[in-house]
């Protein structure tokens, strides 16, 4: 049986990937968008997105991806529910492994993102789920009156920290410096919020409790002191790891499995072209995202012309 063949599948359905699908569908491109669970990657997570263009009240971040995911609907490209096992190359052809089927394609933009980074300590694993949380914006709600921990110190930590205090009692956010790494204004509204206490240069060591959160146990990296808090829930927000495992031995990663890409977001293999939070970059935003999106879409379409003569 002869493989459909695309000019181009994209891998992720989040704002890289769905700013791919339309810049390539609005080239009239045979395109394939992959997505192994809901389109929207982290940003459908976050209960406010303030740094958007164009939306100077903010706006949630599902609904913003909602809108992202209609104007790709109008142009009629398929989504393919499913996991990319495997990225192969046969000849100038790309073959992607989906679950139990694999795709041929002329070009592929890997759009997969990243997942929240895990701290490693005891009880963290055999927690999450029971009071261990990544999105405060999904399970706030369970923690009315209660006393929780945000682990993090950049732009999401204190966003979700400042989301937890609409039902929380208590917010502590640990961090291992003496020093926030978010925005001013988003550390002006942390430190002029009476729900939230700050835990300076301490680390998570262990999070306690049988079948639920608990507590957990804190050291002091500077001074080596421990202590404990009285927890029901516990978010932790200190970073992403990559969504890049099917690229192993594919395309040049970094130390961290973050893809590696020149200025028009090219990898290592010509044909594969990477976007969004699963590429090294310096920033990581819906923005950038959608900016890196556009650009692989419009190189992948140029190189569609070089190598395969399509127009």
């Amino acid at each position: 049986m002869k493989r459909e063949t695309y000019d181009m599948i994209i891998i992720g359905a989040g704002p890289a990937g769905l700013t791919a699908a339309l810049y390539a569908a609005r080239s009239r491109l045979k395109i394939l968008l992959v997505e192994r669970l809901a389109p929207g990657g982290q940003i459908a997570l976050s209960d406010c997105v303030e740094n958007y263009p164009g939306y100077p009240e903010g706006i949630n971040g599902m609904e913003l991806v909602s809108k992202m995911k209609e104007q790709v609907d109008k142009l009629g490209v398929p989504l393919r529910q499913g996991e990319v096992r495997a990225l192969e190359e046969d000849r100038a052809m790309k073959v992607v492994y989906v679950d139990g089927d694999w795709l041929e394609s002329r070009t592929v933009v890997v759009a997969s993102g990243a997942s929240p980074k895990r701290l490693g300590v005891p009880g963290e694993e055999k927690l999450i789920g029971r009071g261990v949380s990544f999105c405060a914006t999904c399970d706030a709600p369970f923690y009315r009156g209660q006393a929780v921990a945000v682990v993090g110190g950049g732009d999401t930590a204190v966003q979700e920290a400042l989301y937890l205090t609409k039902f929380a009692k208590k917010v502590y956010l640990v961090h291992r410096r003496r020093k926030l790494r978010a925005a001013k204004i988003l550390q002006e509204r942390l430190f002029h919020n009476d729900k939230i206490e700050v835990v300076w240069s301490s680390a998570v060591e262990e999070v306690l409790g049988d079948d639920l959160v608990e507590g957990v146990r804190l050291r002091n990296l500077e001074t080596g002191d421990k202590q404990e808090l009285k927890l029901a829930g516990l978010f932790l927000f200190i970073g992403l790891r990559p969504n890049s495992g099917f690229l192993k031995g594919m395309v040049d990663l970094d130390a961290e499995g973050f893809v590696i890409t020149g200025e028009n977001l090219e990898t290592s293999v010509p044909g594969i072209f990477a976007a969004g939070d699963v590429r090294r970059k310096l920033l990581r935003q819906v923005s950038t995202a959608v900016g890196d999106g556009a650009t692989a879409a419009y190189a992948a379409e140029l190189y569609l012309e070089r190598v395969f003569h399509c127009d």
